[in-house]
């Protein structure tokens, strides 16, 4: 790319622009619940100086200990990642932009040879910024993805304090080695805060028990032990006992019940505690 080149594009920028962003509304890119017109102009205006400025550094061989441009480009594309854009919508807006270089320059060069070349090295830095665009924006959809895993552990494994010293932890979906952390460190510190002496682990939600699962409910056990509490697991489904019998898992030094209710009927006689009916009228 020849420093000519970045002149004339420089001098037209404003056309750029116009192309650009007339661009993008024909691509239905912009999208006003996420981002107003306004916003989305003088951010593609912010984008174009950056791209410039790049693209005049390249044509007369300089290479800055900074690169504005794909700094910008990783904060919006993880904006645009957080607030919703699909890869290909965020693709289609850096793309917009190299189509709008192009029509500009080829109406200002005539040569064609001279246009073939000069757009072929446009084209090179537009599609390096595409490809930078694109890891910046999985990189920010992991990052939400993994903000969401972890408050839906967070969720959905909740300690119940079911009666004085009796605690119950409903454990839904797949146990793993990361979130069996996590089932403990929230049941230990709740039998620390509360003084329980019992703790329920109800597996009912788990959709099946391999022998990796089992170990892991197995340290659960353990660890709740040396706190000083008895640890029964309920929820144990005819499936889930054909499997663990099938895998030879030892939970014979482990109170198991098929339901919550058996479990905590289970604590309750542990506790000499006896629940009774009262058959007197509630008075109004």
């Amino acid at each position: 790319m020849s420093p000519e080149t970045s002149k004339i594009l420089k001098k037209k920028k404003k056309q750029v622009l116009e192309n650009w962003f007339n661009g993008q509304l024909a691509n239905e890119s912009l999208k006003e619940e996420l981002v107003s017109n306004r916003d989305a102009r003088s951010q593609s205006e912010e984008l174009l100086e950056a791209v410039l400025q790049k693209l005049d550094a390249v044509a007369n061989n300089i290479t800055p200990d900074e690169d504005p441009a794909e700094e910008l480009l990783e904060t919006i594309s993880l904006t645009r990642a957080r607030n919703g854009y699909s890869p290909r919508e965020t693709g289609v807006y850096i793309f917009s932009l190299k189509e709008a270089l192009l029509k500009t320059l080829s109406d200002e060069v005539r040569d064609v040879k001279t246009l073939y070349e000069e757009s072929l090295g446009i084209s090179k830095q537009l599609d390096n910024i595409a490809i930078t665009t694109f890891e910046t924006f999985i990189k920010g959809r992991e990052e939400v993805i993994l903000r969401q895993t972890d408050e839906i552990t967070e969720i959905s494994t909740p300690v119940i304090r079911v009666w004085d010293g009796i605690l119950a932890l409903p454990i839904i979906g797949t146990l793993d080695s990361s979130r069996t952390q996590v089932v403990m460190e929230n049941l230990l510190s709740q039998i620390v805060e509360t003084g329980s002496s019992i703790a329920i682990l109800d597996i009912s939600g788990v959709p099946a028990v391999d022998s990796l699962v089992a170990q892991h409910l197995i340290k659960t056990v353990s660890a709740t032990r040396l706190m000083g509490a008895e640890c029964i697991i309920s929820g144990i489904r005819p499936e889930i006992a054909q499997t663990v019998v099938h895998l030879g898992i030892d939970l014979s030094g482990i109170v198991t019940k098929s339901s919550l209710a058996s479990a905590l009927s289970y604590a309750f006689a542990t506790l000499r505690l006896e629940v009774k009916k009262n058959t007197k009228e509630p008075k109004n």
